[in-house]
């Protein structure tokens, strides 16, 4: 793991921490957040999207290449719910080879989080 990424994750947990802080309208909820972080989420990383026609679509074939609106060495959107909540740089996970990883690079707060 690298030695930044925990501290790209204390964004995170502020957020947390002001979500819990907002009162419930019913009584006697909303100071337990333990079932709140326990809700699974999906989380996507997208290097990037094009856009073609129909009939461009149809002709790709295996070894194709679609180019992205991405570059190379740009960062990568974190993606939550349809909300962009950070960004960072594609990297090789150092206990397996096989898989890629996100070092993230900026957190966004709630306010500034762009739906994709």
């Amino acid at each position: 793991m690298i030695e930044n990424e925990a501290s790209h994750l204390d964004g995170f947990a502020e957020i947390a921490e002001e979500t819990a802080a907002v009162p419930s309208a019913v009584p006697g909820e909303g100071r337990n957040i333990d079932a709140v972080l326990r809700i699974p989420i999906t989380l996507q990383v997208v290097l990037g999207s094009a856009t073609m026609p129909v009939a461009n679509l149809l002709k790709l074939g295996r070894g194709a290449v679609v180019p992205l609106n991405h570059r190379v060495g740009e960062p990568v959107d974190v993606v939550v719910n349809g909300r962009v909540v950070a960004r960072g740089e594609v990297v090789v996970v150092e206990d397996d080879t096989s898989r890629f990883g996100v070092s993230l690079t900026e957190v966004l707060g709630p306010n500034a989080a762009s739906e994709r």
